[in-house]
């Protein structure tokens, strides 16, 4: 099986193929594998399952990445304070990972950024200085070429000059490490692209209601709903693999019995500031009395988070509280100069890490459970997966896939470590081809760098767009980082159903922007309105919709507490709303 341009394209049309080709099946003629979650595990996983020359297929309740999988700190990292605990082995994984994302799977996606860590104490620099070595020793133990520079150090003069709006009395010195950020939602739709590339099935707004079971008492299949219609009919899978995190037990319950994983969802937020806000060239790492806070250089701004507690309200609309922004605020502003204000904030966003939930004693921090991963089998012919991080979703997908095939595995070894995603082939001499596309449609370096991030060797695609229609080489009136031809694109090629999958997913312009992209509404819905066929009734609706939720998203930043926010979160209604299963 090789991999397809054109089946890379994600629309309504190949979504409501990939519906058929699920309802063809039969008890005769089950899937290979149906794959529940449409977050970076489960599109890592159809990945794995599909190039293994299994028949696979994944549904997703709502849009990909619409949960954990777009809130991320959009890093990729071995997890530096994992070294505190010890948890060596955990970190030369995640290392070995980020180097392969870096050098060989998604270059365009994932990119080098320094961090410095500010040393407190003069007495500090020794040990943290061998924790920092340690790290880099463990990546240079990767197989392949290394992705990073080594670590420095730098004294309390040295660290101004890399980040001069850090507080004069914050620290006496700091020693620069290097990670990676990626674009998380970007991951995710490129995964499940590359996956339906290769001959997967693939389709978003179709919720998992009820897991089917054979005589015998093995799961062999679900019974879907198409949220979009509310059509309900039942796939046939030999094996069905669950990764929708925070959702996991929720799941699991369908498969009856006790068996099973527990999670834990604690909520993370981040604030984006204006890049001008900040004066600095590397990112920084800071202990909190909790966990970490890292303020992040991301494109035009920065990205400030995260928080770690525990959340006890629905898992699908997890907001960000006052409490919460201020709790960022107060341990940014300890190490800046030119303290921040509520005003410099231009967006935020909040998700759910699925944390597996150990045996813990009464008051056990839900930042001291490890982000390892776990693989188990509640029912036969049922996999579940749960834990982990962006960084280790291929390992993830491989370790799930194995546990679901068995003893057939070995026949069927991963060869994810291997498959480069889209975008990806021929980014260096896609990238040589560019100044071309300056000088034709007056696109500046800047404008060029976001398109090569976001599409990697595809940017000819959007090209084309331009080629065929020159008013999409324009910027989008009111969101003028991103080009008109970026939004066609999104409609046609990357499954886009409602105007929310544009704001949120395909870009970040609901938390890029002040007025969370209610400027830019008008051209972005006329562009969706003429690829997707809507009517003026339609139009006004998703247009009606994201007003509604921008608002009260803003509204609920106001609040004092997780109830409050959520409260005021939910009077926006949901365009598909998700089928309760308990």
């Amino acid at each position: 099986m090789s991999a397809s341009s054109t089946n890379a394209t994600l629309s309504p049309q190949s979504r409501e193929r990939s519906l058929e080709a699920m309802r063809a099946t039969s008890k005769e003629n089950p899937l290979d594998v149906l794959v529940i979650g449409g977050g970076v595990t489960g599109a890592g996983i159809v990945l794995d399952a599909v190039t293994r020359g299994l028949d696979t297929a994944i549904v997703e309740a709502q849009d990909w990445a619409s949960g954990t999988s777009s809130r991320s700190s959009k890093l990729i990292h071995g997890g530096l304070r994992y070294l505190q605990m010890l948890d060596f082995s955990l970190v030369h994984e995640a290392l070995t990972e980020r180097d392969l994302l870096l050098n060989k799977l998604a270059p365009h996606l994932a990119k080098p950024v320094p961090f410095l860590f500010p040393l407190i104490k003069q007495y500090e620099r020794p040990y943290i200085g061998a924790g920092i070595m340690l790290y880099d020793i463990l990546a240079s133990l990767a197989p392949g070429k290394r992705a990073m520079p080594f670590h420095k150090h730098y004294s309390r003069k040295g660290m101004k000059k890399k980040f001069p709006s850090f507080r004069d009395d914050a620290a006496v010195g700091a020693i620069e490490y290097w990670d990676g950020t990626i674009d998380d939602a970007r991951l995710v739709l490129t995964l499940v692209r590359t996956a339906a590339s290769y001959g997967a099935h693939a389709a978003s707004r179709t919720q998992v209601i009820e897991l089917t079971k054979s005589g015998a008492g093995r799961v062999n299949g679900a019974v879907l709903k198409d949220l979009e219609t509310g059509e309900t009919f039942t796939v046939h899978a030999k094996h069905v693999i669950n990764s929708t995190g925070v959702w996991t037990e929720e799941t699991e319950d369908l498969a009856g019995g006790k068996g099973g994983l527990k999670v834990l969802a604690s909520k993370g937020i981040h604030i984006v500031v204006p890049r001008d806000r900040i004066k600095g060239t590397s990112g920084l790492i800071l202990q909190t009395e909790k966990s970490v806070l890292f303020v992040i250089p991301w494109s035009r701004y920065w990205i400030i988070g995260t928080t770690d507690t525990p959340w006890k309200q629905d898992f699908q609309h997890p907001v960000a509280t006052k409490a919460d922004i201020d709790y960022v605020l107060e341990h940014a502003n300890a190490v800046l100069a030119d303290p921040l204000t509520p005003d410099d904030i231009i967006g935020t966003y909040a998700g759910l890490r699925p944390l597996l939930q150990p045996e813990m004693k009464e008051g056990t921090s839900s930042a001291k459970v490890s982000r390892e991963h776990t693989v188990a089998a509640p029912a036969p012919g049922f996999t579940v997966i749960a834990g982990g991080k962006l960084t280790t979703y291929r390992v993830m997908a491989e370790d799930a896939v194995d546990f679901a095939l068995g003893a057939e595995a070995q026949g069927r070894p991963s060869v994810t470590n291997n498959i480069p995603l889209l975008g990806a082939v021929g980014l260096a001499a896609m990238a040589n081809q560019t100044r071309s596309y300056q000088k034709k449609f007056g696109w500046s370096k800047q404008m060029i760098d976001h398109l090569l991030h976001r599409y990697g060797s595809m940017i000819n695609e959007i090209v084309a767009i331009c080629n065929d229609d020159p008013s999409m080489a324009q910027p989008v009136a009111g969101a003028e980082a991103y080009l008109r031809a970026e939004i066609h694109y999104a409609v046609t090629r990357e499954g886009v159903l409602h105007l929310e999958d544009i704001l949120l997913h395909r870009t970040r312009i609901n938390y890029e922007f002040a007025d969370r992209g209610l400027g830019a509404l008008e051209d972005i819905a006329s562009i969706a309105a003429a690829a997707l066929g809507w009517d003026k009734k339609t139009t006004d609706s998703e247009i009606a919709s994201y007003k509604a939720r921008a608002a009260a998203e803003e509204a609920a930043e106001n609040e004092p507490d997780d109830t409050s926010a959520e409260k005021v979160r939910l009077e926006a209604a949901d365009l598909s709303p998700m089928e309760k299963l308990s």
